[in-house]
């Protein structure tokens, strides 16, 4: 069934091609401005839509260039406001999107905002910060940003890629050659020399990306301070997965490898979950008679999860989350960190 509806939609990919293609050509002519500013830009995107691991490497990049004053640009997808929104105390997943949420939790130190509009959100942040790192922006083409990161899920890589309605893909593969930096993510770990070159043959010569993988984190309890429970995965503990991301096959992948029993609830990427979806994963954990259980989920749909009527269903249960970050690869690293560091550098205004 899905085979044939891609077969249907192939004839307005091939629309949807030339369209992005066109676009493409007149902002690299110049006929569409494209707005360059006086201070480093980096953009971290990729070509599909879906998660290919941009909140990890945007984390990556914030441990990386902690010298500098760093403002997180996003769109912030999912949100139910509307323009440049400057995150505080006040904010929420509903109100800045649940990615930048994350950001603002995790990172105290960093400026956070929100914009659909990426050159007003510039311009409002760039007086006072060193850099702007730009959450999933490759097509958006309005900014010429200095650096671009572009990313790869693996697995999505070795399959073959169609155009948007019948495919995941943004534009034209080829629009890979307009990154600095390109970056194969959630590798396997048992990823060897042959897995990589058949990789590489996708890419021309001069434009080598670095591998990288994700490693997990010791579970951290949802609403600090209140979960009780066991936060130890053990054999045969059953584990009650709370998912609105675009690929949790990774994550199941390693709560397996515990040898645990997973009963996944999984919703779509962004989804903003309902009283009676939370309803519904508590009298699962509650129906659960062995002793052994835990609800877990990952960090971004945990800042989901503080709407007060959600958080009072969910307060006095085990619910935890599972912090992800990217390693790449030691022969990778070097190269991979030192252009976006000379990069910086190099076009960073006096301090």
């Amino acid at each position: 069934m899905i085979k044939k509806l891609r077969l249907l939609l192939l004839p307005f990919s091939l629309i949807y091609g030339v369209v992005t293609l066109v676009r493409n050509k007149f902002y690299d002519w110049g006929l569409f401005r494209s707005v360059k500013f006086n201070l480093p830009v980096i953009c971290v995107g990729n070509l599909v839509v879906g998660g290919s691991g941009k909140t990890p490497v945007t984390e990556y990049l914030v441990h990386l260039l902690d010298d500098y004053k760093i403002a997180i640009l996003s769109r912030g997808y999912g949100r139910k406001t509307k323009g440049f929104i400057l995150a505080d105390g006040a904010a929420t997943a509903e109100t800045i999107g649940d990615e930048p949420m994350q950001f603002y939790c995790k990172f105290p130190e960093v400026t956070v905002a929100v914009c659909e509009d990426r050159v007003k959100g510039i311009e409002l942040l760039k007086e006072h910060h060193d850099l702007i790192i730009l959450d999933d922006a490759f097509q958006h083409r309005r900014v010429k940003a200095g650096f671009n990161i572009l990313l790869f899920e693996y697995q999505k890589l070795l399959r073959p890629q169609f155009l948007l309605p019948a495919g995941n893909l943004r534009e034209l593969f080829l629009g890979y050659r307009r990154a600095e930096s390109l970056l194969i993510t959630k590798i396997p770990a048992s990823l060897n020399i042959e897995g990589k070159k058949q990789v590489l043959k996708k890419f021309k010569k001069g434009n080598i990306p670095a591998f990288s993988e994700i490693k997990y984190a010791d579970l951290e309890s949802v609403f600090r301070g209140t979960s009780s429970g066991n936060a130890t995965l053990v054999k045969n503990m059953k584990v009650f997965l709370l998912t609105g991301i675009a690929n949790p096959e990774p994550m199941i992948s390693y709560l397996s490898g515990f040898g645990v029993n997973v009963d996944h609830h999984h919703y779509a990427d962004h989804h903003q979950f309902s009283l009676s979806e939370i309803h519904k994963l508590v009298r699962a954990f509650e129906r659960e008679k062995d002793k052994e259980k835990i609800i877990i989920t990952t960090e971004k749909d945990a800042q989901r999860l503080s709407d007060i009527r959600i958080k009072e269903l969910l307060l006095n249960l085990p619910v935890f989350y599972l912090p992800i970050r990217i390693e790449i690869q030691k022969e990778d690293k070097v190269t991979f960190d030192q252009n976006i560091l000379n990069y910086v550098s190099s076009h960073t205004r006096n301090r």
